[in-house]
């Protein structure tokens, strides 16, 4: 019986909506961020105190994707983004494995049509991942 608790645990694991090529590593996004060329549209998808503390400049807020009404806001938010603009979502409440927020989220972008959707990865949190290593914040 305990060879199928493996197997029991992955199946209930949450089912990723991306593939490796959609996310985007820190230090990597952080140089796009720095760079003076054009730079996606970023979208932050967590929850609103986070977003109050501290966030990657540029970023709109457009959550929580766990919520419907957090949904809707991101909907309305890419209301007027061309579909072809690449855009990037971040949360960074908790470890990426975990958050509740970004999977519904860049479901509901590729939902709307659009095709260059991003997701930031932060492993253990923005804070972490992001803050820690000095990368850009307002």
């Amino acid at each position: 019986m305990r060879h199928l608790v493996p197997f029991v645990l992955a199946a209930f694991a949450a089912v990723d909506p991306w593939t490796s090529a959609d996310l985007l590593v820190p230090e990597k996004f952080a140089a796009v961020c720095a760079s003076r060329g054009p730079k996606p549209a970023v979208f932050y998808v967590g929850f609103h105190v986070l977003y109050r503390s501290k966030h990657i400049p540029g970023a709109v807020y457009a959550g929580p994707g766990a919520k419907a009404a957090g949904i809707e806001l991101l909907k309305e938010a890419l209301k007027g983004v061309p579909r072809d603009r690449e855009i990037v979502l971040y949360c960074g409440c908790c470890p990426i494995a975990q958050c509740p927020n970004l999977r519904p989220a860049f479901q509901a972008a590729r939902g709307m049509g659009f095709k260059k959707v991003k997701a930031l990865m932060l492993p253990t949190s923005f804070g972490i991942d992001w803050l820690n290593k000095g990368f850009p914040a307002e």
